[in-house]
């Protein structure tokens, strides 16, 4: 585990993880066996289970959960407000109590494996051994055993069993 982070307030952190340089972290839980790339950033009350790599440049937001064997390619970009705003009814810079209302949970379940530049829309939840395509942008949850991609990505495909 390198020391070269910005930032690792109340975060339970696995066995055995390796963080890259210049990661922000906080209040988040990393299982054990992972790989978190440079530059990444994992919200409070973000979950990431044991044996998953996330590669350089992504961002996991707050109410993402991700089950254990994921692989996240380099700047996946996760949502979870669907409405955001920069200021609230009296015209004052949003807090967090002025927007967590709207917050919507995503759930990547296990052996997921996104590509890179993939943008996962915030209340989708994508099923055990799918596959996203790079570049894709999921507004709609993936069933289990399924490839998609695309611009909203689409299904093209079931995952062999070989």
């Amino acid at each position: 585990m390198t020391n070269d982070y910005q930032s690792i307030e109340g975060v339970e952190l696995g066995d055995d993880i390796r963080l890259g340089r210049f990661i922000n972290l906080y209040g988040c839980k990393i299982g054990d066996c992972c790989t978190i790339g440079a530059f990444v950033e994992i919200q409070k009350n973000a979950t990431i289970g044991h044996h998953c790599k996330i590669s350089s440049h992504s961002f996991v937001c707050e109410g993402v959960i991700v089950a254990e064997n994921c692989f996240i390619g380099h700047g996946v970009m996760f949502i979870n407000d669907k409405k955001p705003r920069s200021v609230n009814s009296l015209g004052e810079l949003e807090a967090d109590h002025d927007w967590i209302s709207r917050l919507v949970k995503t759930e990547i379940g296990r052996a997921v494996s996104i590509g890179s530049n993939a943008t996962i829309m915030g209340g989708v939840t994508i099923g055990d051994n799918a596959l996203v395509g790079a570049g894709s942008v999921v507004t709609k949850s993936i069933p289990a055993n399924q490839v998609w991609a695309g611009n909203p990505a689409r299904f093209l495909r079931y995952i062999d069993d070989d």
